[in-house]
């Protein structure tokens, strides 16, 4: 039996739950859970946002661990590696978008959380290619949101071919946003962060950012016209986006990484005159991963956490609905 913390009904209390996960498939690896972060995905599972919650649910899906056991066909991981799961636990292997590379958009892929049991348990099952080996000098203990909140905002930056000379701006310096300065500076982008709050200006400038914009001061977004390659939104609220596309050079990009429900109004008149583009983008596949966590090693990027004990989780849960966080919350056994 595997203990773990379940939610009984949508915005409920996570409660002791037990689950017997049967015999350890032939392709599949155990993980015992060291850390694990607290995402605003695993809120919004919990909270049913998307509708298609199933109760009990167990979140957690940046798990930081150790090989416990292995399935007989895994080659690639031993008991004892120190691994990472992050928002799919397993994918087809044969559709044409895990045959190139491109895991992260199987549509067949296995939510860690949805219809599956997830990290905020003392172990946690994956098919193994979902699974992936820190490097050996990472620090275990806020490795977690790199694989969520991490590899979002890094992903854009290797599928959109973004360059060194690149002029990129970030929308909301929270938990994917200070992450996204981190990386952007560096690879070497000149980066402008738009926050609403004057608290996080000089947070954003340390962290990487360049230059900062008020995003609620209309004039300074409007001074912005024609500067950026690309933007990044990381909010999960809807703002003017048109405002944001006028920000945009030709052939620039409006990217969203954060996910809110509610209809993308623009005009279309500034996307065709200026060819630029609207896109969104889920996580990355296993190989973007790993390159992301050898990145980050080399350039010591890091979240910026807060730790709470896993008999602490319903504390943890309402300092991330307080909105106070800062930047992530990671749970420690």
């Amino acid at each position: 039996m595997i203990k773990a913390y379940a939610a009984y009904e949508s915005k409920g209390d996570l409660k002791p739950f037990e689950y017997d996960p049967g015999q350890l498939s032939n392709d599949e690896v155990e993980i015992d859970v060291q850390y694990c972060g607290i995402c605003h995905s695993d809120l919004s599972m919990i909270d049913n946002e998307w509708s298609f919650s199933q109760y009990p649910i167990v979140p957690g899906h940046e798990v930081v661990g150790t090989v416990s056991s292995v399935g007989n066909n895994v080659t690639h991981l031993t008991v004892g590696d120190v691994v990472g799961l992050g928002w799919h636990s397993g994918y087809c292997m044969t559709c044409h978008s895990c045959l190139s590379g491109d895991h992260n958009l199987c549509s067949s892929a296995q939510a860690t959380i949805a219809g599956h049991y997830g990290g905020f348990a003392e172990k946690v099952r994956a098919n193994a290619p979902s699974v992936v080996k820190l490097p050996d000098t990472i620090d275990k203990e806020s490795a977690g949101p790199l694989f969520c909140g991490g590899i979002t905002v890094f992903n854009p930056i290797i599928q959109f071919n973004i360059k060194s000379t690149d002029k990129v701006g970030v929308i909301g310096i929270g938990g994917l946003g200070h992450l996204a300065l981190q990386f952007l500076n560096a690879w070497g982008c000149e980066v402008t962060a738009f926050t609403s709050s004057d608290n996080k200006k000089a947070e954003a400038l340390k962290m990487g950012a360049h230059y900062t914009i008020n995003s609620r001061d209309t004039s300074a977004i409007e001074a912005a016209s024609g500067q950026f390659d690309l933007v990044i939104s990381t909010v999960n609220v809807k703002l003017d986006w048109s405002a944001y596309i006028s920000t945009l050079r030709p052939r620039g990009r409006l990217h969203f990484v954060g996910a809110f429900l509610e209809p993308i109004n623009v005009d279309l008149f500034p996307l065709l005159v200026g060819q630029r583009s609207l896109s969104g983008s889920p996580v990355g596949s296993p190989g973007t991963i790993a390159k992301m966590l050898d990145f980050a090693v080399r350039h010591n990027i890091k979240p910026v956490i807060e730790k709470y004990s896993f008999d602490d989780i319903n504390e943890a849960i309402a300092r991330l609905r307080s909105g106070q966080t800062h930047y992530r919350i990671v749970l420690y056994r």
